[in-house]
């Protein structure tokens, strides 16, 4: 019972000096409030922007894309000892070559721990044609419904209904606007050599369009004809074949290393999203560094604030401090009010300061509009994200108070009642 009376002893005279020193108070709450605002505003702009970036890369590719090894010559047999051997060697030209055994392959990756989604693919390059229109095309033969769990393809349907029945095919937005395309018109695809002959043949097949799609990214929309799977196998010249495996996972940030793995694990080239997209992720790491580097300096300047307050305190209060250690209370009471002044000031600007960066994000997605009257991307602050700001902060209040709180402790008593 006596340590209840104790701290509330010690809470009422915190809190008595903080009101004396209202202007003072009321400053360096409002510089701790905009401390966390800045802090907790830029947390949840680069989360949103991330997020946003990467939904829009992630969103026509998968995160793990298997496909067969590259062709490499041969190497010639090693030259005898003591003999000089010359040669030159042409790189091989590459081939649409079919990932080997992929029906078998699709159960054993559903059953991998980690990975949500598998879609078999053949692609290749073509060209679409409409009476006098000719546009080069990237041909993607898929089955709809695994692969609208790789993209979600059936999200980005900007018209029609996404179906790809035989002689269907869904075409990218801009690639239909060039070709003069509406939903249900018809058009030609043609692919040259079938097979890899190399003997020139062509093959072509008319397509009727069930569906518009929006890919996110307007080189995709301007190139990508979506056909069943058999009908680009037939197309590309690869009769139940495939050229890659597209895989999706539940951690995209694990997407490397389960790669790796698969390296190891089967005889096959394995690229994640980080290794076909190296430069996005550099870029998203810079953000997360400046970010970091940010959130500490406000949070030095929040310190440094709290504890220049806090030391004029102890300076103006030193002879209401010396007639508290005359009464009897010791040096831990003393340290422990200045303490409790950080952390009601580190609470309040916390508080006063997420209040703050909800305002403002609010203005942001408010009033920050595309080219097309929308958001620029969606910005929220998790919860989990605003406690903990909230929480360092307050930390911070506190860890600013020990040096100003040992120096009121230190004070001797009666030379501060003769200040």
């Amino acid at each position: 019972m006596n340590w209840r009376r104790w701290l509330g002893f010690e809470w009422r005279v915190a809190v008595k000096f903080l009101r004396e020193g209202r202007s003072q108070t009321l400053l360096i709450i409002l510089g701790v409030a905009a401390g966390v605002a800045v802090v907790a505003y830029i947390s949840a702009l680069i989360t949103g922007l991330q997020a946003s970036t990467l939904a829009k890369t992630l969103g026509a590719q998968g995160h793990i894309t298997l496909r067969s090894l590259d062709d490499v010559v041969l190497s010639a047999a090693a030259p005898e000892p003591g003999s000089t051997h010359l040669a030159e060697v042409q790189p091989r030209a590459q081939r649409l070559r079919s990932v080997i055994n992929w029906q078998l392959l699709l159960p054993v990756l559903e059953a991998t721990p980690g990975i949500t989604a598998v879609s078999p693919m053949v692609s290749g390059a073509g060209l679409a044609l409409r009476g006098e229109a000719v546009q080069s095309m990237a041909l993607l033969g898929v089955d709809l419904d695994r692969y609208d769990r790789i993209v979600g393809l059936r999200g980005k349907v900007v018209s029609g209904t996404a179906r790809l029945g035989p002689g269907e095919a869904i075409v990218g937005r801009e690639l239909a606007h060039d070709l003069g395309l509406r939903l249900g018109d018809r058009f030609s695809v043609q692919t040259a050599s079938a097979g890899g002959t190399g003997s020139g043949a062509t093959v072509t097949e008319v397509l009727r369009v069930t569906a518009l799609v929006d890919l996110g990214v307007k080189d995709l929309n301007e190139r990508t004809v979506i056909a069943p799977l058999r009908t680009a196998q037939s197309l590309l010249g690869l009769p139940g074949g495939v050229t890659q495996v597209d895989m999706r996972v539940s951690d995209v940030w694990q997407a490397s290393a389960m790669a790796r793995e698969l390296r190891q694990r089967y005889p096959l080239k394995a690229e994640s999203w980080q290794e076909n997209n190296a430069q996005l992720v550099s870029a998203l790491n810079a953000q997360s560094v400046s970010t970091a580097i940010i959130r500490g300096v406000v949070m030095v300047v929040v310190v440094l604030g709290i504890a220049s307050v806090l030391v004029v305190s102890v300076v103006q209060k030193r002879h209401e401090i010396g007639i508290l250690r005359a009464m009897g209370a010791t040096r831990r009471q003393v340290l422990r009010v200045f303490l409790f002044q950080g952390l009601l000031v580190g609470s309040l600007g916390s508080a006063a300061g997420l209040l703050l960066a909800v305002a403002m994000i609010w203005l942001f997605t408010t009033f920050v509009r595309g080219s097309d009257g929308l958001p620029l991307f969606a910005i929220t602050l998790p919860l989990a994200t605003g406690l903990n700001v909230a929480l360092v902060a307050t930390v911070c209040g506190v860890i600013a108070a020990i040096a100003p709180a040992r120096r009121a402790a230190a004070l001797d008593p009666a030379q501060a009642i003769r200040l």
